[in-house]
């Protein structure tokens, strides 16, 4: 047991401006923090939900398992912005084509 590791860092904060909803996340996501962001996301009712992944270091199957269940609770309405690491992922696991998925 490491008494000296830091635990891991992550955040998801929200912005709304009128009927939509931004929602940035930074750190690790993964099976403990995954369902905070897929929570996060769908706090507030939005006809657009930016998820803005750009500062995400780490993103693991229970991260792409919240992001599709995002992207089927909000058909047409969600954008994401990756990171290069969950860009990566993302390509791997054959969802790199998705129209939710912003360029980086």
């Amino acid at each position: 047991m490491d008494l000296g590791a830091r635990p891991p860092v992550f955040s998801a904060t929200v912005e709304t401006a009128d009927d939509h909803v931004r929602v940035t996340v930074t750190g690790e996501v993964d099976m403990a923090t995954a369902d905070t962001m897929f929570q996060t996301a769908l706090r507030q009712p939005a006809a657009r939900v930016t998820l803005d992944l750009r500062a995400v270091t780490f993103f693991d199957s229970a991260a792409i398992h919240a992001l599709v269940r995002l992207a089927r609770q909000l058909p047409d309405a969600l954008t994401v912005l990756p990171s290069r690491q969950v860009r990566r992922v993302l390509d791997v696991s054959g969802l790199g084509g998705q129209v939710w998925l912003r360029p980086d």
